[in-house]
């Protein structure tokens, strides 16, 4: 093997990485996502409400003071790396590049999505549904239909909600006949096992995960429901997203792999949130 590396072995390599990675975060493309970012914070405008009043002849207007404020996501630095020995891959019948390619991209977007995880559960939320709503306290038909009416309350749009589940969450409203029967819903979730959409918000399942995952106390499960896309209530800062570098390193004998990125997250509206707390006992 060469002690330098092609450049189409570079290629190749970031190219299973950039595939495994698209295929491994689950949660950027449902929030609000600003790249390029410079520097080691980023800002989310928020614009506040506006109330329109009577319109009195001969009289100044009167302006409605609509506040704007910020919301501050700080920028953290990540990194995967691992070697490749030269000696140990010639002793595998299996592309040890390759799997340590997906190896790293897998773990960079796990931690894309744990940076928006942790910024919802730093939260104090005004908007929660606790245990007992829907007549049992696991994750239920009424927690969803809660969790929709709270954010219809507070003037949240009806298309980009989402809903994270947690495995035994999924399990919990696969079990539940109105979420699988087509006499409730239109997805049929028994033919797949899982449930895309229901009561208006798109599902997200996050499994258990050694970044930490959704977070549980004891028994209790924390889910969140947000409203999502470009206008939605948390934000996502890439300072750098996600690259690949590949050298070898002489001492090791090895290739050096190393995934970076850089990234923050934070809610933005409050109102666009809604913590649910399940039991999973």
């Amino acid at each position: 093997m060469s002690t330098t590396l092609a450049d189409n072995e570079v290629t190749e390599f970031g190219m299973v990485v950039k595939h495994a990675y698209q295929g491994g975060g689950k949660l950027r493309s449902a929030v609000r996502l600003q790249t390029g970012v410079v520097g080691g914070t980023y800002r989310f405008p928020k614009i506040g409400k506006g109330q329109a009043t009577p319109r009195i002849p001969q009289t100044n207007v009167v302006p409605m003071n609509v506040a704007h404020t910020k919301a501050e996501a700080t920028i953290t630095d990540w990194i995967a790396a691992e070697y490749t020995d030269i000696f140990n891959q010639q002793k595998v019948n299996y592309s040890e590049r390759q799997l340590l390619g997906h190896i790293i991209a897998m773990a960079i977007g796990r931690r894309e999505d744990q940076l928006l995880i942790d910024a919802w559960d730093a939260e104090t939320h005004t908007n929660t549904v606790a245990e007992g709503i829907g007549g049992s306290n696991p994750l239920n038909v009424g927690k969803f239909l809660r969790s929709s009416r709270l954010m219809t309350e507070d003037g949240v749009p009806s298309t980009d909600r989402y809903m994270t589940l947690s495995a035994f969450g999924l399990e919990n409203m696969l079990g539940i006949t109105e979420a699988t029967s087509s006499d409730f819903n239109s997805v049929k979730a028994l033919v797949n096992g899982e449930i895309n959409t229901y009561s208006g918000f798109q599902t997200i399942v996050i499994e258990e995960r050694d970044e930490g995952g959704l977070p549980v106390a004891t028994s209790n499960r924390t889910h969140w429901a947000f409203h999502g896309g470009m206008m939605g209530g948390t934000g996502l800062a890439i300072g750098l997203d996600f690259s690949v570098e590949v050298n070898y390193i002489p001492e090791k004998t090895s290739w050096l792999a190393a995934g970076k990125f850089a990234a923050g997250a934070k809610v933005i509206d409050l109102d666009g949130c809604v913590e649910i707390i399940s039991d999973e006992s």
